[in-house]
């Protein structure tokens, strides 16, 4: 009887020991189960694509690089926004959605042009290859903008603006080697115009003035708009735009109740103690 107690308590020791290692095992077992069955059973069979008007659905999936056949949770979603976006630069957002068992949901927001940078004149572009160098005479030229480019709302580049282009034409930019696609890159001394630049354009858009504004010009601590094609509007480069906007079309209501609806000249909204000042043409 003693004997048989000894035993007894060996195996459940035995059986203590083994224990987590016996649930380790189950543990690992079903994880490769699991991961067995989505290799093989969760394939892509069909991508479906949405909110696209610019771009055909076939467009999308070409530019997306998924095949069908492929594992629907091996996919790299990073990968395919990050290609789709660059080959199709009018896409501005996308989401990727799986859809057990076996489709991918792509659903597109296309951008419009806002804007098309001309080409910056040679002083310009000579002053900034001298900034780029940086004191350096063997310095290689860097590849400037050569044709206008056309930009989104938020600075990204699209494509060179065809010549019957409707898009806001912008002065005082220097895009370096402009890429459809990426944003536009511009030197350590114009990153504040193109700051103010978005900044304006997101305003413009929100406001519904784009039909109004026919220029932007930018400068060092400024810019003017050329507004209702009869006002040259100067703002500060750090101004809250929406305001500025709003005192703008305010400002030409009364000019126009004042000289008439043909009056014309500058709006001056860089003003310290004053909200505005107008100098008739």
């Amino acid at each position: 009887m003693p004997r048989y107690s000894h035993r007894s308590r060996t195996r459940r020791r035995n059986r203590g020991r083994f224990g987590p290692l016996f649930k380790l095992l189950c543990i690992l077992a079903v994880v490769v189960a699991l991961t067995a069955g989505a290799t093989v059973f969760f394939r892509v069979e069909r991508v479906s694509v949405s909110g696209c008007r610019r771009y055909t659905t076939e467009e999308i999936i070409a530019a997306s690089g998924i095949h069908l056949g492929e594992n629907l949770y091996s996919l790299n979603k990073v990968s395919i926004d990050r290609s789709i976006r660059t080959k199709l630069p009018y896409v501005e957002e996308l989401t990727i959605n799986r859809a057990l068992p076996s489709t991918i949901l792509i659903t597109v927001t296309e951008c419009e042009a806002a804007a098309q940078v001309a080409v910056p004149d040679p002083v310009q572009a000579a002053t900034v290859q001298e900034e780029l160098a940086g004191g350096d005479p063997d310095a290689k030229p860097v590849t400037l903008s050569q044709e206008p480019w056309l930009i989104s709302v938020r600075g990204k580049l699209l494509e060179p603006a065809p010549p019957d282009s409707t898009a806001i034409p912008v002065t005082g930019l220097t895009p370096i080697s402009p890429q459809a696609g990426s944003r536009i890159q511009v030197p350590e001394s114009e990153r504040t115009r193109l700051t103010a630049l978005t900044s304006l354009l997101q305003a413009v858009q929100e406001a519904e003035l784009g039909d109004d504004i026919s220029s932007v010009r930018l400068e060092a601590t400024r810019l003017s708009v050329r507004y209702a094609g009869r006002f040259d509007v100067e703002i500060r480069l750090n101004a809250d735009f929406p305001y500025s906007l709003r005192l703008m079309q305010a400002v030409r209501e009364k000019i126009e109740d004042q000289h008439g609806p043909g009056a014309a000249g500058l709006i001056d909204l860089t003003q310290e103690k004053y909200d505005a000042a107008y100098s008739p043409a």
